[in-house]
């Protein structure tokens, strides 16, 4: 398999080619929404072999390795069946009784795996980011695996793999973190201080916990945990809001520019403040609120969250559409995001709408992006973020990139296309890695490959002109400056490119 990632892969035109490698490829990256661990890159962490930066936490690999049959065991580390638990108990091939799987077998499981995800975007994802971070260009199977365990893990022992030097070295310029409305940020602030040499990293405001009355329990500890970090008082629904604000405050502070959140379908159930203060003090008691109940709540914290954003200009993100925990087995002895989550198929377009004209009567709508795990939903999302657009903000409504189930080749052509079509995609702010993982960033370059590929088809055809001015400045909205652009964030590294109204 030499030189399957070579300098032209996805790249299927001459023009295609040229507008990559003179024009995208050298931008740096915008990473405006990722899972990354702010303490690892403070720490500027090290990794002590590929399983540990690569496998670990990644539910993408996961999945297919379930599919292909793996024992949860080789994936996880969880022995959830009674074949696991014979398997443990078993003699391996060493002659040691009931070894726990270790790093090594979990790699060699994943490797036994790579085979079998030709044709789906992890078979390209893996050697991409085996070529562009250990410079190997072989097929990982079965034969290879030892090898390249061993290659890696020597390398990984260079402080050239600590965290830092790998965001430099994928040409960061920007990252932002996903964060709980209750973190202290220190992490943040602390990175701040030194200053930012290469990259900067801001934090993103996630309150979707704020919003889990249907769970009591975890509700009241929560509050407690707000209440304490606010320094509010919490005595019913306003103090609540109230201590919610002040941690949108800090936030602020530690120079976030956006929130997030992940919702299976919009609320916009009607609702008083008399409805939502007896259900939050319902659910303080203990009181779990009826389906109904729990809605009105969520409608409520929604609304109030993206009047926060607008009020200091952030960007209000949504991701929408997945069914989360569909296996409640293997979700109580694993836990959530760890590959049991499908796409649903709940109504968008008219709650839709309704959530963003409330917001829009009294002129409190912010700038947002709007993601859906359903790919039937692009073109009914497109056409409806162009009926809110406006008040001189380029592209204030955003269709987000394709996400999750759909950030592989045809996700992200069907995403762009449709842009393309029925909105403006020089607007576009461009793709993110919405990962936990400091080997992702290469989806950027796969990103601007499949851009560049469909817009050097488009020139070869005759659909659009053969002007390199043209096509270089739309490049470069749409690899880095309309998202720094669109998050206005208060601060570049020092060895930031000139661009935009930054110093």
């Amino acid at each position: 398999m030499a030189n399957f990632i070579h300098d032209d892969f996805l790249l299927q035109s001459k023009t295609a080619q040229r507008l990559y490698h003179e024009y995208a490829s050298s931008h740096p990256i915008v990473d405006y929404h990722n899972h990354l661990p702010p303490g690892e890159i403070l720490e500027d962490a090290t990794y002590a072999n590929i399983t540990d930066i690569w496998l670990k936490g990644d539910h993408y690999k996961w999945r297919a390795m379930r599919i292909a049959g793996i024992p949860e065991q080789y994936i996880t580390g969880n022995y959830v069946s009674g074949k696991d638990v014979a398997d443990k108990v078993a003699t391996d091939g060493d002659g040691a009784a009931g070894r726990d799987v270790t790093d090594r077998d979990k790699f060699l499981a994943w490797a036994k795996t790579v085979p079998l995800t030709l044709k789906n975007p992890l078979y390209h994802w893996t050697h991409l980011e085996l070529k562009r971070y250990f410079d190997i260009d072989e097929h990982l199977n079965e034969d290879s695996a030892a090898r390249i365990w061993d290659q890696t893990t020597e390398m990984l022992q260079s402080r050239e793999f600590s965290t830092r030097s790998l965001l430099k070295k994928m040409n960061v310029l920007v990252t932002c973190s996903t964060d709980d409305a209750t973190d202290t940020l220190q992490e943040h602030k602390q990175l701040e201080e030194e200053g930012g040499e290469d990259f900067v990293m801001f934090p993103t405001y996630r309150p979707d916990n704020a919003m889990k009355v249907e769970d009591p329990v975890f509700f009241g500890e929560y509050v407690r945990k707000l209440e304490s970090l606010s320094g509010i008082t919490i005595s019913g629904y306003p103090t609540f809001l109230e201590a919610l604000r002040k941690r949108h405050d800090y936030f602020h502070e530690r120079g976030c520019r956006s929130s997030d959140h992940g919702i299976e379908e919009p609320f916009v159930e009607e609702y008083t403040e008399q409805d939502v203060s007896r259900i939050f003090q319902g659910a303080c008691n203990g009181i779990k609120p009826d389906a109904a109940g729990e809605r009105k709540f969520k409608s409520a914290l929604m609304h109030e969250f993206a009047i926060m954003d607008h009020e200091k200009g952030w960007a209000f993100q949504m991701h929408i559409g997945a069914m989360r925990n569909n296996n409640k087995k293997m979700y109580s002895r694993i836990g959530p995001d760890a590959g049991f989550d499908s796409i649903g198929d709940s109504q968008l377009a008219r709650p839709l709408v309704r959530f963003l004209d409330r917001l829009e009567q009294k002129d409190q709508l912010p700038k947002t992006i709007l993601y859906n795990l359903n790919s039937t939903y692009n073109e009914v999302l497109v056409s409806l973020a162009g009926t809110f657009m406006g008040e001189g903000i380029p592209g204030k409504i955003q269709h987000g990139a394709g996400w999750w189930f759909h950030d592989q080749k045809e996700g992200m052509e069907a995403q762009l296309q449709t842009l393309s079509n029925m909105s403006l995609l020089s607007q576009f702010v461009g793709m993110v890695t919405d990962s936990r993982s400091f080997l992702s960033f290469p989806r950027h370059e796969y990103y601007r490959r499949i851009l560049c590929n469909m817009l050097g088809s488009d020139v070869e055809a005759g659909i659009i002109p053969d002007d390199d001015e043209l096509l270089a400045d739309l490049l470069e909205k749409l690899c880095f400056t309309n998202a720094l652009q669109y998050f206005s964030y208060p601060r570049l590294p020092k060895a930031a490119p000139k661009v935009l109204n930054y110093s």
